[in-house]
């Protein structure tokens, strides 16, 4: 158990400000809705992750178009779940999601557990994930820590520029103090946290003229000083393995069947490189060889 000293200002309603903001801000978002499945959230914050929302929206809809429940991925082998990944970027969370739609037909009768400890037992989904689905489809009260919320948290109520690295028990400890003791209403507030720190309180040039809480944020009250810590420089995509490995896994989505080696050596022109980034395909289960020479989708 992490004690977490509970700053003065938050003896002011942050969640009530919070939520009336976001009634009237939140953007209509199918995964938010009533109709929304547990499944359809699970989706979601998988293909949420490091993937702006506009990208997502048709990647999900597809998906549940073609996957209304664990079972059906769960019938089909995880190669059609990498191809219908399509250029979301990070592949790998495709597979992640096949192998939790495994594990939800054989543990749970292709029904997403709502409790904690079995979201997070399943394959894949990590403790940001499983609060988030439990508060989101669940409606239970879990401190949901995004990189939004981290900052959020960090400026309004800490009065610093910007969140550490990584989410630790001290921050999901310090967020649950500000959530309202009815689940239902702490997962609402909950949404309402990461919309804020989503659309207003953003990493650069923050909106704070826009921003329910301004008039009492620590930062602004601070004189919005800078980060202490070194800039955090965003990666770059050019160039890297991850392109190589985002073009040969191209190729091998788009082929009816296997793809010879001599097919994949035209999409990059470094050999070093390119074989670096398919070893690390067959490595992460991506791809399979089924011959000498001859690649495919795992089956």
């Amino acid at each position: 158990m992490v004690a977490v000293v509970r700053p003065a200002v938050t003896e002011w309603a942050f969640a009530d400000l919070v939520v009336q903001w976001y009634g009237l801000a939140a953007r209509d978002l199918p995964w938010r809705r009533a109709d929304a499945t547990p499944w359809g959230v699970l989706v979601s914050e998988v293909m949420l992750q490091q993937t702006p929302v506009n990208r997502v929206l048709p990647a999900w809809e597809a998906w549940l178009a073609r996957w209304p429940r664990p079972a059906a991925l769960a019938a089909e082998p995880p190669g059609e779940a990498v191809r219908m990944w399509g250029r979301l970027g990070y592949p790998r969370r495709a597979l992640r999601l096949h192998q939790a739609a495994l594990a939800v037909v054989e543990r749970h009768g292709g029904a997403i557990p709502d409790n904690l400890d079995d979201l997070l037992a399943l394959p894949g989904v990590g403790a940001y994930t499983a609060r988030a689905v439990a508060a989101f489809a669940f409606r239970q009260r879990h401190a949901v820590v995004d990189v939004n919320v981290r900052r959020l948290v960090a400026r309004a109520i800490e009065g610093q520029a910007d969140g550490p690295a990584s989410v630790s028990r001290r921050d999901l400890a310090l967020v649950e103090t500000l959530l309202p003791a009815d689940p239902e209403s702490a997962a609402l507030a909950s949404s309402a946290l990461m919309e804020l720190g989503a659309l207003v309180c953003v990493a650069r040039a923050p909106r704070c003229a826009g921003c329910p809480v301004r008039e009492r944020c620590a930062w602004l009250l601070a004189g919005s000083p800078p980060p202490s810590g070194p800039a955090r420089r965003p990666q770059g995509y050019a160039g890297t393995d991850r392109q190589v490995r985002g073009r040969l896994l191209a190729v091998l989505r788009e082929a009816d069947g296997p793809v010879s080696a001599a097919e994949l050596e035209t999409v990059w022109d470094d050999p070093v490189q390119r074989d670096r980034a398919l070893r690390g395909l067959l490595d992460d289960g991506l791809a399979v060889e089924l011959a000498p020479g001859s690649y495919a989708l795992p089956s």
